[in-house]
């Protein structure tokens, strides 16, 4: 909506709730700093006037407050506004920022600073500008290695159409946040009016028929063609067209460890599991769907593939080095590219058809059996074992239409491969550093409030993250999660570098193994205690499912349930 309406005193707070009202901002996402005392009282204005205006967060920790427009917009693919404090607040939110960008997830990220230190005319902006705050080259030029875009309003009749276009920036292809810094003495300022221009969504571009054509034609010459996708589920529609295209065609698709979302169904026999491995040699065409970087080593070449790349902005220009070995660029939309090369699925040969389906069946049916002989091993081990947590809430969640964001490392595999996903937009992989996991659930239940959202945690990531913010959000903006903690008491990973750096080292020789003990630390399910969260410890099998029922019968009554589960490995 366009707000042309200005009343007695409108400044440069006014101008700024303004834009982000008119770019369709559903919400500010705001961790608390002096320089926003403008927005306070327009918005407040607002209220008592009954005029639109997005609806604020009040959040006490940066990363909360990013990581949260971070899971919002993984749900909803439309621009927010997030608002930090000063450079220390961008500094704070930063990894978060950096995670949105790797995310793919649009918003506009603004901080402040004074210009005048108090030598201009107008209000005092405050001493700790000149004395504490300040940073050579403004708040933009940090931002600028982190964001897609980062700049300076300069002026306040010209603020409202630069949110506009960091809204719009933000928005396009590859999607990542837009950073704007707001002087103070700006947002002060006396405002003319002049109208913030509505957000048009981004036009849709389209692989012209003379590039989709030839890639349909080596599609039908394929014997042992495959599918790799990382994230096309993350585009509006994406899912849905690369079920299509794969049944269309009758060829495998391959979600690898790198993949940050759920692509394809889990369960659907055309899955073909997440090692890449086995079609390097044997693939004779490789499908390279939104999949950033699908070999590692980035030297580790297909020895006889022809490779096509279906990705709107393959190149990514945040990624520092990025290896495709493409023979073919298909860069149109890839909902759109992948539904056209469905309807090009006409004319197969029926029997190279019939041998990969084959080929795919037995694969598939030998990755079932696996699973369940895990599943089978780990409900016979003396302890609980993280397979056996994950398939527990496979169980509990079916039908439950529930959504999976995943903030493991050691047991990451563990929960793709045994909670099974298999609807768009029902699991998330966060991006960008540990710490960022509860904010980011906090997130995707705002955007998705009538679905069960899960949060799966190492002991290690769940220390990361500002644990008592987040449950401040989770009460006060009453959304409710399932937080399960897989608590091995060890930072795994970095212990299992260790040992594989050097095997033979001093810290084999003598048991010395710095950097990995988590033993020390209390009950991680007692943080929030304080909250009136419901809480459990389990370490015994027979108790996993009680507590997981107990668990999500509490987020179901609109309380966050934190199950700490203490497993084997």
């Amino acid at each position: 909506m366009t707000d042309t309406t200005t009343s007695p005193g409108a400044d440069g707070g006014d101008a700024l709730v303004t834009a982000f009202n008119a770019v369709g901002a559903d919400y500010l996402f705001c961790s608390s700093g002096s320089e926003w005392a403008p927005v306070w009282e327009s918005l407040a204005r607002r209220h008592r006037d009954g005029l639109p205006c997005p609806e604020y967060l009040d959040l006490t920790h940066e990363t909360v407050a990013v990581g949260m427009a971070t899971g919002y917009g993984l749900i909803k693919r439309r621009p927010q506004g997030v608002l930090l404090h000063a450079a220390p607040g961008l500094l704070q939110g930063s990894m978060a920022v950096h995670g949105a960008l790797l995310a793919g997830v649009p918003m506009v990220v603004s901080s402040s600073e004074s210009t005048t230190y108090g030598d201009g005319p107008g209000q005092d902006p405050g001493g700790q500008w000149y004395r504490n705050l300040s940073i050579v080259g403004g708040p933009h030029g940090v931002a600028q290695p982190f964001t897609k875009w980062s700049t300076e309003a300069a002026s306040v009749h010209t603020l409202p159409t630069m949110v506009t276009r960091a809204a719009e920036l933000s928005w396009r292809a590859p999607a990542g946040p837009s950073y704007l810094n707001i002087p103070l003495e700006i947002l002060l300022d006396d405002w003319d009016g002049r109208e913030a221009k509505p957000l048009v969504a981004p036009g849709s571009t389209h692989s012209s028929p003379e590039e989709v054509d030839p890639v349909a034609q080596l599609i039908r010459e394929a014997k042992n063609p495959v599918v790799v996708t990382e994230t096309a589920g993350r585009e509006a529609g994406g899912f849905e067209a690369v079920v299509a295209f794969a049944e269309a065609w009758n060829i495998p698709v391959v979600e690898p460890d790198s993949a940050v979302c759920g692509n394809f169904p889990r369960t659907h026999p055309l899955h073909a599991g997440s090692d890449i491995g086995p079609w390097m040699d044997e693939a004779d065409l490789i499908l390279l769907v939104n999949c950033r970087a699908p070999f590692y080593p980035p030297s580790r070449r297909p020895s006889k593939a022809t490779i096509v790349v279906i990705d709107e902005v393959p190149q990514r220009p945040h990624v520092v080095y990025q290896v495709l070995f493409a023979d073919r660029y298909l860069e149109g939309n890839v909902t759109n590219t992948l539904r056209q090369l469905t309807k090009r699925a006409k004319d197969l040969d029926e029997s190279a058809v019939a041998a990969r389906r084959a080929a795919q069946e037995e694969r598939h049916a030998a990755e079932q059996s696996a699973i369940a002989a895990a599943e089978l091993k780990a409900g016979q081990a003396d302890g609980i074992d993280p397979v056996l947590v994950a398939a527990t809430l496979r169980k509990l969640l079916d039908g439950r239409n529930g959504i999976v964001v995943d903030e493991t490392i050691t047991h990451s595999r563990v929960v793709k491969r045994h909670v099974k996903t298999e609807a768009p937009d029902s699991y998330f992989y966060v991006q960008g550093g540990l710490g960022q996991g509860i904010a980011v659930a906090l997130g995707v239940k705002l955007a998705a409030q009538d679905r069960p959202v899960v949060l799966t945690i190492g002991d290690g990531a769940f220390t990361y993250n500002p644990v008592i913010p987040s449950y401040d959000a989770s009460k006060t903006y009453e959304l409710p999660l399932l937080i399960v903690v897989f608590n091995n008491r060890v930072y795994k990973s970095m212990n299992l570098n260790h040992r594989r750096f050097y095997p033979e080292g001093a810290a084999a020789e003598t048991g010395e193994w710095l950097g990995t003990d988590l033993h020390r630390l209390p009950r991680l399910a007692a943080f929030a205690e304080p909250f009136g969260l419901h809480t459990e410890t389990v370490d015994t099998p027979d108790a996993l499912t009680p507590a997981l029922e107990r668990a999500l019968k509490s987020v179901a009554e609109g309380t966050t349930a934190v199950v700490d589960v203490l497993v084997t490995r």
